[in-house]
């Protein structure tokens, strides 16, 4: 496969926002894209906030014609982990169908932008997590993250789970990045890159519903 796996250091570190503007600079230099994310919860509370829900946002970014099915196979009201998710619908995730899809997808364009759920760690189902899932991808990963306190912490963690699992780390992503940084986050920027051994990137506070926007992301 020629693409990316996104993964981000928890819940609601940009991770969607990093994928999306990934998905629309390759889709800006000629590539088709296309996209892939196991499940997406939180359906309820995206339509109640009026928010294009992940597997939206993540075709509209790529430009991609592709289904909600061939986007996202799992798709849940709640905003809990996918496995609960599963559970409390009286069902389960099943990593067969994931890997199906994931190679749909991959077929479906020139170069693939799958995003995980929440963090690394994260379960589908209690006996194989997002971890398991990104080495069945087997792609370079991109980490997104918050440049705030408590980072460096959480992105070296994120950057060490992802090595030991036998994968790439091809750069983390601090979002979303101030136009005046404080000394703080400078120093975050400069502590992960330099701790992790990593290409550390930002990405400014983007407008979702506006992908023509955002300004590009080049990978290294």
């Amino acid at each position: 496969m020629a693409g990316v796996f996104v993964t981000g250091t928890g819940t609601e570190v940009g991770k969607t926002i990093v994928a999306g503007a990934i998905a629309r600079t390759a889709l800006g230099s000629g590539q088709r894209v296309s996209v892939f994310k196991p499940a997406v919860s939180g359906l309820d509370e995206a339509r109640d906030q009026g928010v294009a829900p992940d597997h939206e946002h993540l075709r509209s970014a790529a430009g991609s014609p592709q289904a909600d099915d061939e986007i996202s196979p799992y798709r849940y009201g709640p905003a809990v982990s996918p496995h609960l998710a599963a559970e409390l619908e009286g069902s389960e995730i099943d990593p067969e169908r994931l890997r199906d899809g994931l190679a749909r997808a991959n077929e479906a364009g020139d170069f693939l932008v799958c995003e995980g759920v929440g963090g690394f760690l994260v379960p589908l189902r209690l006996d194989y997590l997002v971890r398991d899932f990104a080495r069945d991808a087997g792609l370079p990963v991109v980490v997104a993250a918050s440049p705030g306190l408590g980072t460096i912490n959480h992105t070296l963690l994120t950057i060490e789970s992802v090595r030991e699992s036998g994968l790439e780390v091809s750069c983390v992503v601090l979002t979303p990045w101030p136009s005046e940084p404080t000394r703080l986050e400078r120093s975050n920027l400069e502590a992960i890159a330099a701790l992790g051994s990593v290409r550390a990137l930002t990405l400014e506070r983007v407008d979702p519903s506006d992908p023509e926007s955002w300004p590009p992301l080049d990978l290294p």
